[in-house]
């Protein structure tokens, strides 16, 4: 009818807006924190404690308002609730398997009685985290307690575990450490972020209903990353494990260094994962997706949306038309917006063009959804983005191309991939660094998948089998829990910098003087770049037995060259041709034994037979690991939803290897053995006192079949060369038998990147090591040797 006012359904749904929430719609989450008077202590030994003279801070929920406080824990507080922790692990650890998952599983039952105040409180303080996704965490976890000593055997808890997360965490990432934790017999400390506070309360209050021993579950609340520290520094803390963003990721790191407590980090907030979308995609479906990916109003992670040139426009046009008419996204603060409005500034000043909901953005604390379309990959709002709803369009040619931009972020989390080719799908999938690839799909999670963080988002691996293991510790490691000790007093910057030994002119042409060896860099034997000589003397410390070369940043620096260049091509190898390499080395050992036996007795002091045995053991474990090339992979994992999912162990990149004092040939090809079959390029630092079977095993590794640079030999200075190995940023794991400074040396530096660290301290006046056992059962060594020298990658594709 012609002037009609009548409205279509169409105009309807474009007109509505949010309203405000009502206020019964958080009525049950009301009433809980109204039981607690709004002020929320601390749960420490199975009860609340909300002690009246200590600190408080207010917690806002989602709108902004103060919805209640928590007590801030003080050092008392952290000594009872580690007392408690140790008294609730004997009760919690002397329980069964079957009595642990039945805790467990009872937990899904009362969950289910107070799933709706759980749900409400995740909601209203930010911390979204549903009711089945709950269920289905303690479902998977309580199978894993029931079945752990019949699938996981020779390992048991670790003790007390600390569990740490920043306030910007989810609840998720929280409970897929605690969880584990727990289904593994260990009790847990947790130190939440401020917004996570409320429901993890709540669910320590669950979990002593469902049956869990007083003690082992325990919550101290506080302001910063510095209660965690605190916790930390309690001699009943077996192990630290953070999740979080990375500046206190860091901070943690730094703090903790030289206490003797492993840390491991999940930097899971603000990383860059790229949003790949091809030209064989349904394009629909992707703009779909990363619609609602990238403009979700609170996101862990920040999406680059990646597309193929040929259907670019397609892209833009339909991103336009799906953008047009959203609703502007809230932000935290005004400085939020701020930061917002200067990072579009500056896309604009570069000449990117903008795709928004609206023309004008409003003034305030909102800003429309804005896909920033023309971005170069160096551009700062790409490499570090702002906070607000901003998606950064990258374009590529090739596959090739788009495997190079994915890559480019320093971040390794995750990435989605668009296309309809399985096989394009595949190999894209298999050449990002990332934890977690989701095809034709995105931010699917399940806890049967393995993820570990590649590059720099993360030193532990959280999610599946692999993922218990952090919890775990086997009976006779290789590498000992570090002593608890307080930290040295030390200059980090001065740290390797002492006069290492005298430089020794060598007189080679003398008939009576001492040998001198070369460093092997690059698949050559060489003398150092500095092209001094030190003196290794024999057992007694009279005389010279021999001279090796003084190596130094620049001989690491050729060496990490090397590596790179050659590690690629090796991992992508096939697991049959890296056996049989191994094998050649085993057989090129067993031609050089009576020289490398001799070389044994002379260094170390020991009878000529016991270095004949040790060189018949590391034959025997060169071949050991020929054969366990291709005999422990990764495979299907059965998932809950429709799809299928894969878990791939992948090689970390780079590794440096400080080796050391005993045993000094079976310890070297142990560890070679694991960096090599699995994948990785190896440097290695010979021990400074014995360094001579290593480098007479270069005899052996000049006539291998091995890539020329895939191991390295430099010997010098032990801390100098470890600072080398710390301070390069390519190296991705450090393996390290050295003294207490050196070990807080690493745990402080290797924090950007962050590096995933091996540690052991040696007893030099014993010429122990810290306990190794390098003649142990070979099983359980090169088992717990493989798990640190892969990381893990979860492939999802979705089906109808």
């Amino acid at each position: 009818m012609a002037g009609s006012s009548i409205k279509t359904v169409y105009d309807i749904f474009q007109s509505m807006e949010f309203g405000p929430a009502a206020a019964s719609s958080y009525a049950v989450a009301q009433a809980w924190l109204d039981h607690h008077s709004r002020s929320l202590g601390l749960f420490i030994d199975g009860k609340f404690v909300c002690p009246a003279d200590r600190k408080s801070l207010s917690v806002a929920d989602s709108t902004g308002g103060d919805a209640c406080r928590t007590v801030c824990a003080v050092d008392e507080d952290v000594s009872q609730c580690a007392s408690s922790a140790v008294s609730g692990f004997r009760l919690w650890s002397g329980l069964s398997c079957h009595q642990r998952a039945r805790v467990l599983l009872r937990l899904v039952g009362v969950l289910g009685q107070h799933g709706q105040c759980v749900s409400q409180l995740c909601e209203l303080f930010g911390a979204s985290c549903s009711s089945s996704t709950l269920v289905r965490l303690l479902q998977y976890y309580s199978s894993w307690a029931q079945l752990r000593d019949d699938l996981i055997p020779n390992w048991t808890p670790l003790g007390v575990v600390a569990v740490v997360v920043s306030d910007d965490c989810s609840l998720y990432s929280l409970l897929l450490k605690v969880l584990p934790a727990l289904a593994m017999g260990n009790s847990v400390i947790v130190v939440p972020g401020r917004r996570n506070a409320p429901p993890a309360l709540l669910l320590a209050q669950l979990f002593m209903e469902a049956g869990l021993p007083a003690g082992a579950l325990n919550i101290l609340n506080g302001g910063d990353f510095s209660l965690g520290v605190k916790v930390a520094q309690s001699p009943s803390v077996s192990y630290l494990t953070y999740s979080g963003n990375k500046q206190d990721a860091v901070m943690l790191c730094k703090a903790t260094a030289g206490m003797g407590v492993p840390v491991s980090v999940s930097p899971c907030i603000g990383a860059n994962c790229p949003f790949i979308v091809f030209e064989s995609a349904d394009i629909d479906s992707a703009v779909d997706g990363v619609i609602e990916a990238a403009f979700k109003k609170k996101k862990e992670v920040h999406w680059v949306l990646c597309v193929q040139e040929s259907v670019l426009d397609r892209v833009v046009a339909r991103l336009r038309l799906r953008v047009t008419g959203m609703k502007c996204v809230t932000l935290d603060s005004e400085e939020e917006r701020l930061l917002v409005d200067a990072a579009v500034q500056e896309a604009q000043q570069q000449g990117a063009t903008l795709v928004q909901s609206c023309a004008a953005p409003p003034p305030g604390a909102q800003y429309p959804p804005t896909v920033v379309c023309g971005a170069a990959p160096s551009s700062p709002f790409v490499v570090s983005p702002s906070p607000g709803p901003l998606l950064p369009l990258l374009t590529f040619r090739s596959n090739t191309e788009a495997v190079t931009l994915g890559n480019h972020s320093p971040h390794g989390q995750a990435a989605s991939i668009w296309t309809e080719d399985l096989t394009l799908a595949l190999e894209t999938a298999k050449s990002l660094s990332v934890g977690s690839v989701w095809v034709n799909s995105h931010s699917v999670w399940d806890p049967s998948m393995p993820v570990s963080g590649h590059k720099d988002s993360g030193t532990c691996t959280d999610g599946g089998q692999e993922g218990l293991y952090q919890f775990l510790c086997s009976s006779s490691s290789s590498s000992p829990p570090l002593p608890r000790s307080s930290p040295v007093s030390m200059d980090y910057s001065k740290f390797g910098a002492a006069a290492s030994p005298a430089v020794i002119p060598v007189d080679s042409g003398h008939a009576s003087a001492p040998k001198s060896y070369l460093q092997f860099v690059g698949g050559k034997a060489c003398k150092s770049v500095s092209g001094g000589s030190v003196a290794v003397r024999p057992p007694g410390g009279d005389g010279v037995l021999a001279y090796c070369p003084d190596g130094g940043r620049k001989d690491i620096r050729n060496a990490v060259e090397a590596a790179i260049k050659v590690q690629p091509g090796w991992m992508k190898k096939g697991l049959s041709a890296r056996g049989q390499s191994l094998y050649s080395l085993a057989k090129g050992l067993e031609a050089k034994r009576q020289d490398i036996a001799l070389s044994i007795s002379a260094q170390t002091g020991v009878s000529l037979e016991e270095a004949e045995e040790e060189v018949e053991l590391s034959i025997n474990r060169l071949s050991d690991w020929a054969a366990y090339c291709d005999k422990i992979q990764g495979g299907s994992v059965p998932m809950p939803q429709s799809g299928s999912g894969f878990s791939i162990p992948e090689a970390l990149g780079v590794v440096g290897v400080v080796l050391p004092d005993k045993n000094p040939l079976l310890s070297m090809v142990t560890l070679l053995g694991a960096a090599i079959a699995t994948g990785n390029a190896i440097i290695m630092v010979p021990s400074q006192r014995h360094p001579l079977p290593v480098l007479t095993f270069i005899q052996v590794l000049q006539s291998s079949d091995l890539p020329p640079g895939l191991v390295n030999i430099v010997t010098g200075s032990r801390d100098q060369l470890t600072v080398a190995l710390a301070n390069h940023s390519v190296i991705k794991a450090i393996w390290y038998w050295g003294s207490v400074e050196g070990c807080q040396y690493l745990q402080y530096t290797c924090t950007n990147p962050l590096k995933t660290l091996c540690l052991s301290r040696q007893h030099h006046e014993e010429a122990k090591d810290g306990g190794t056992n390098w003649t142990r059962s070979r099983s359980s060594l090169m088992e717990e040797m493989w798990r640190k020298a892969v990381q893990w990658k979860s492939v999802w594709i979705p089906t109808a």
